[in-house]
């Protein structure tokens, strides 16, 4: 068998199936990516009845399954990812999530969106380290460690870490524009806003020595789609940051979102997702160090100069959203959600082409959807994508797109080669 990283798919009976071509959870490397979990009872294949608290506990017993049914804990969970219906439902949300992880709390994302599949209330989705890696019949070093950070001069919760680290990758808890020390949402609009948010991020990665450049993925989620040109006048103060980033002139990989509210009423969180070169232990100093960020753009696919469409670090590609724009005339494609679904994988599989990997690769697929009911076409489309429906997924409604487009997906995919250290 190959020396090589492989993806690995899995599914449990103890948890609900699919309701769409997907695996539970796709394993590659040192990360398990799982598909976002709805309230479903794996047994009717039917939403629990009751309310957010019942529906809450029920994503998280399906992800404790799936977890259970690959011989991980809880603890290894390094993301939480929360959509809810209505952010109000967030303190009931929380009452539940506290009961499964008692001791230690993962990085966090909280957001209401537009719609979830099946009129759900809450939808839950978790990343987990995998210290046993995925190289076929030769297991990496077991006994890496999961790294957590808090700083002061960033916003703390009781509920979330801000920095959760394992292997090569940092994942940031969501950031709000929240001054860290007043406890408040800053004064000001929108661009006061995400200024604070990107603050944050870069107050957290100087509290363990990381660079801002070293962000390989950012998502922003934003109360106004409206506000978009706003939030990029801001985020280009910040991104490129240092002198090297910006001689090549290096962004990184971006989606945004839009929320139907957000936390404390904010009108922007941010996302990060972050390399981490030097690694977490036990790997010895000259088996990690100094791997370089890969960014590659290519022409058959839509070009953005506030991202680049693919950033790969260690074994893993990151995505920028991908809209149903022709990447020659950069125009939403002609039709309805199937033709744009179609135009939004082919961009992706353009892409991920560009980097020398084919779509097997893809291990977590993000669909944002105008419309919810249209996943039933989306599938149809999506199949001849991924006939095997081997990559994680998760599918949320939202109020608007950029482009007034119908449909918008990102993907992460795995890098078998990984990327090289400085020579």
């Amino acid at each position: 068998m190959s020396g090589y990283n492989a993806v690995l798919a899995r599914n449990t009976e103890n948890a609900p199936k699919a309701i769409g071509p997907y695996s539970q959870t796709v394993a590659f490397s040192h990360y398990n990516n799982f598909s976002a979990q709805l309230p479903i009872d794996p047994k009717s294949g039917k939403l629990v009845a009751g309310g957010v608290k019942a529906q809450a506990e029920q994503c998280f017993k399906n992800i404790k399954a799936i977890v259970d049914s690959i011989d991980h804990v809880m603890s290894d969970v390094v993301r939480i990812t929360v959509f809810v219906k209505n952010i109000k439902d967030i303190d009931a949300v929380d009452e539940v999530y506290k009961t499964f992880f008692p001791s230690y709390d993962p990085a966090r994302t909280i957001v209401a969106v537009a719609a979830l599949p099946m009129d759900a209330l809450v939808q839950i989705e978790a990343l987990l380290s995998h210290g046993e890696g995925t190289i076929p019949n030769a297991p990496q070093a077991g006994d890496l460690i999961k790294l957590t950070n808090n700083t002061a001069n960033a916003p703390t919760s009781p509920l979330s870490t801000q920095a959760v680290a394992f292997s090569h990758y940092n994942n940031l808890s969501a950031q709000l524009p929240i001054d860290p020390k007043s406890g408040r949402v800053v004064a000001g609009g929108v661009k006061e806003q995400a200024g604070q948010c990107l603050k944050n991020i870069k107050a957290i990665l100087e509290s363990i020595d990381v660079p801002f450049d070293d962000i390989v993925k950012i998502n922003i989620f934003l109360k106004n789609l409206s506000d978009i040109d706003a939030v990029n006048e801001v985020y280009t103060t910040f991104f490129p940051d240092s002198a090297i980033a910006r001689a090549v002139a290096y962004v990184p990989a971006l989606t945004t979102v839009a929320a139907s509210a957000l936390p404390m009423d904010a009108l922007v969180q941010i996302e990060a997702v972050v390399s981490h070169g030097d690694g977490t232990p036990p790997q010895a100093v000259e088996d990690r160090h100094g791997l370089i960020i890969e960014a590659n753009n290519t022409e058959n696919a839509p070009k953005s100069s506030l991202s680049t469409q693919t950033v790969a670090f260690s074994h893993y590609n990151h995505l920028s959203a991908q809209l149903p724009l022709d990447p020659k005339t950069g125009e939403t494609v002609a039709g309805g959600v199937k033709e744009q679904a179609g135009q939004c994988l082919k961009n992706i599989k353009a892409i991920v082409e560009s980097v020398d990997h084919a779509m097997d690769d893809v291990v977590k697929v993000n669909i944002f959807l105008k419309n919810i009911a249209d996943i039933d076409a989306v599938d149809e489309v999506y199949t001849t994508f991924f006939p095997g429906g081997v990559p994680a997924r998760r599918t949320v409604g939202v109020s608007a797109l950029p482009k007034d487009a119908l449909i918008q997906i990102d993907a992460v995919v795995a890098n078998e080669e990984g990327t090289p250290p400085i020579v």
